[in-house]
């Protein structure tokens, strides 16, 4: 299947006017011209790589879109996936926890992630995107340990990220705003958020435990079986540093500009949210993703809570970005594939997958069509793509 006419998004730059093949679910050849007698016209839009996300929270509110109004675990699988599909995911890490005392409840409980995290790697092969899953780790909660490392020597997930929720620190380092956002949430007064926050932190203190070993234990045990890691929330130079050494290879929403650049020198990668990027600001007074991307030391863009801001944003930070389209676009293409060592996507290169996204750069950005291994995942119908066997199968 040739698509021709499109304005082809390499790693390095942009064909303005090229032609791209699909064979047998691979890039089989690129032309820097149009041909003749396509199969898909593209009339000037976008031609991109699949994106990749390596940190989706959307997962437990497909299966729980109310508290305590729990789904089939099937149908919250397939809306999810249709709707990573329809944003131009074509590899999606579903971000699910173990946590004690969060405002999900049971849903971040060992049983229900546990089985959360089964579920889906049984439906992969019935879903449209690739699904892989990114646990995220407390490491207050070291009750969780056995359970985490049995899911990951038994193959069933693919990224281990190492969260500190505790207030005073990390996301929520600064209380004033977290006590404001946790008395909005919960609708209660200042005093009673401040009680409740409080309670938090002396139970970390009862539960924690030896913080040093449970780093190593999940580090050691990541490392064994070949699992990245990524730290969460790094608020400082001392703590960037300690990731690293446990050999994080991500940096996940630094908090300040100064633990990003230190993640930049001790060679991890910066994620982001695209939220954060497209909104030019953090929901929780932190690190913005554009003043990261300005610095130049933002590699990545995740879906965070929202994947439709996925496309939107890199076509905000391209107008900003010195390499334009095709640097910005790598933020959510081939700079995850590479660390998370996804070797056959992430970019425009013969011989790779042909996960591909068909994108308008109108407005705000929409995607009109998504491919996954050359299989037609998603239309808008604005773009005519003919019904083949080849095209869905």
């Amino acid at each position: 299947m040739w698509l021709s006419d499109f304005r082809l998004v390499l790693a390095d730059r942009v064909i303005d006017r090229g032609a791209l093949r699909i064979e047998d679910g691979l890039i089989a050849e690129i032309r820097e011209e149009p041909v003749a007698d396509a199969d898909v016209v593209g009339h000037g839009l976008i031609l991109m790589p699949g994106m990749i996300d390596m940190h989706g929270d959307m997962i437990e509110r497909e299966l729980e879109p109310r508290p305590n109004v729990p789904m089939p675990m099937e149908m919250g699988l397939r809306d999810l996936d249709r709707k990573l599909a329809g944003t131009g995911v074509t590899t999606a890490y579903a971000a699910v926890s173990f946590s004690p005392g969060s405002t999900y409840g049971h849903l971040r409980s060992y049983d229900h992630t546990s089985a959360m995290i089964r579920a889906l790697r049984a439906h992969r092969q019935h879903l449209l995107v690739d699904h892989k899953v990114h646990a995220r780790f407390e490491v207050t909660f070291p009750a969780a340990l056995a359970v985490v490392q049995e899911l990951i020597a038994e193959g069933s997930v693919d990224l281990i990220s190492l969260c500190d929720h505790t207030p005073g620190q990390g996301q929520y380092r600064n209380l004033e705003i977290h006590l404001a956002n946790v008395a909005k949430a919960k609708g209660i007064s200042l005093d009673e958020a401040a009680a409740t926050v409080q309670a938090r932190i002396e139970e970390k203190k009862r539960t924690v435990g030896d913080l040093a070993a449970t780093l190593k234990a999940i580090s050691q045990h990541c490392a064994l079986h070949g699992v990245p890691l990524a730290s969460h929330d790094d608020d400082t130079i001392a703590k960037v540093a300690l990731m690293q050494e446990l050999g994080a290879r991500i940096s996940e929403f630094p908090v300040t500009i100064e633990a990003a650049r230190e993640a930049r020198t001790r060679g991890l990668y910066n994620a982001m949210g695209a939220p954060n990027a497209l909104r030019g600001m953090s929901y929780s007074g932190n690190l913005s993703a554009r003043e990261a991307h300005e610095e130049g030391v933002l590699d990545i863009l995740a879906a965070d809570y929202h994947p439709s801001a996925m496309l939107p944003a890199v076509l905000v930070l391209a107008r900003a970005d010195r390499g334009g389209l095709a640097a910005a676009a790598r933020l959510v293409t081939l700079n995850p594939a590479r660390v998370l060592g996804l070797e056959d996507r992430g970019e425009l290169r013969e011989g790779l997958r042909a996960d591909l996204v068909i994108a308008d750069d109108g407005d705000v950005g929409y995607v009109r069509a998504t491919f996954s291994r050359g299989r037609l995942i998603y239309s808008d119908g604005g773009v005519s793509i003919p019904v083949t066997r080849a095209s869905f199968g």
